[in-house]
């Protein structure tokens, strides 16, 4: 007859199986709670999450983290294809396997190539740096779009002998803003994904997981080569059907990311909901809403941040636009809104200032006939008294993080003259 076992204690690692901890005999054993051998297999899949996992996967990350990971990896497999496939037609292009070819002429094409991509790196990353936190998802999309048509660049150079130096440059300076957007939103995303502070734990096995595509994406090469070489209608029916996986894995990739900040494109959904018909969507609603290509405005453009003569000109103007112990100041100049910051302003004003301004933008649409300029902005005021508080403990009990944004201010603050009234 088995001996009595006194439970004495149970621990989980993470969220996986319990293990029990009991007294038997005078000594204290462990084994699992369901009494059952841990099989192979099941090793397998525990070294195999411990490597390529974040630790405390998956109550260490994001709802959103493994169905992003799935489609990111995808896009990345079917990427190293296609550049595996534009590799070759540059190293053809710049004289690899032709006699007539000097080591010179390829280094100088090569320099040249490398010298464009750093300019162009340099040149986004201060006309764009600071929107990548704010619209991750449209610049990471936007980024892949590039990068195929950089790699189709490349691959078309090789016919065109006399452009080819141009077109390898030109395809350099896309790759650059490629590497610049691409790599900035993926950290933009690695601050969503970690709920634990454990940003350098998801990179690294972000990077591991890339390692590992890269590795399939090599042996799958090294197939494809020999069958592409001198063969340009397979290398190009092959690239454009790498391009097609690349591209569709990318837009299930961005649209999978549920992000609870609220940046310009997901506070003007929850505001003209809202104001519709009273409810505040949940994150995961409105991420579904949420535009994930850059794309021309339809309505007023919104500037925030800016200096104070940007929206008024004249003392006058100022005195009529100032309210009482004002956290911003909002006019609508030269076809734009405009919102100037005071300096103890806070996350809420930031917020009720960009609601503010949606609201202007939307109604001041071209398209939608309105009363005067003086009398929408009086109104816009009046709104947010009136709707702003519910509105706000609406998106906080919705889900929503209020007390950090994701929205472009500029860093111009104001400190006005209590007495100007």
């Amino acid at each position: 007859m088995e001996a009595y076992a006194e439970l004495l204690a149970t621990e989980r690692y993470g969220s996986g199986e319990p293990w029990q901890y009991v007294a038997k005999d005078g000594s204290m054993e462990r084994r699992r709670d369901s009494r059952e051998a841990e099989s192979r297999g099941n090793t397998f899949i525990t070294v195999f999450k411990s490597v390529f996992l974040p630790q405390g996967y998956p109550d260490s990350v994001s709802g959103d983290y493994l169905q992003y990971q799935f489609w990111d990896t995808l896009q990345a497999f079917s990427s190293s294809l296609s550049g595996t496939l534009a590799t070759q037609a540059s190293l053809k292009g710049v004289g690899v396997g032709n006699q007539e070819a000097t080591v010179a002429a390829a280094t100088v094409t090569w320099l040249l190539r490398d010298g464009t991509s750093m300019l162009g790196r340099i040149v986004f990353a201060w006309l764009k740096g600071n929107k990548l936190d704010s619209e991750a998802k449209k610049w990471r999309l936007f980024a892949d779009i590039l990068n195929d048509i950089a790699m189709f660049m490349e691959i078309l150079a090789p016919f065109y002998p006399a452009c080819f130096t141009l077109i390898v440059c030109t395809s350099g300076i896309f790759k650059s803003v490629v590497g610049v957007a691409g790599g900035a939103t993926r950290a933009a995303l690695t601050v969503h994904q970690a709920r634990r502070d454990n940003m350098a734990d998801i990179s690294a096995k972000d990077g591991s997981q890339e390692t590992l595509v890269n590795l399939a994406g090599l042996l799958v090469s090294l197939i494809l080569i020999p069958l592409v070489t001198d063969n340009p209608a397979l290398t190009l029916t092959l690239f454009f059907l790498f391009t097609a996986l690349h591209l569709f894995a990318n837009f299930k990739a961005v649209r999978s990311v549920v992000m609870e900040t609220l940046n310009e494109a997901r506070l003007a959904i929850l505001l003209r909901h809202f104001l519709r018909d009273g409810h505040v969507l949940t994150p995961l609603e409105a991420n579904r809403e949420e535009p994930v290509f850059l794309e021309f405005r339809k309505t007023l453009p919104i500037k925030l941040g800016v200096r104070l003569q940007e929206v008024v000109q004249r003392p006058e103007e100022l005195r009529l636009a100032m309210r009482k112990d004002a956290p911003f100041l909002l006019g609508v100049t030269n076809g734009c809104v405009r919102v100037c910051l005071a300096s103890h302003a806070h996350t809420r004003d930031e917020i009720k200032a960009m609601c503010q301004a949606i609201w202007l933008s939307d109604m001041l649409n071209p398209s939608r006939q309105h009363h005067g300029l003086k009398e929408m902005l009086q109104k816009s005021y009046k709104l947010m008294d009136v709707e702003f508080d519910r509105f706000l403990k609406g998106v906080e009990a919705a889900g929503w993080d209020a007390t950090r944004t994701l929205l472009d201010w500029d860093e111009w603050r104001l400190e006005w003259n209590p007495k100007i009234r």
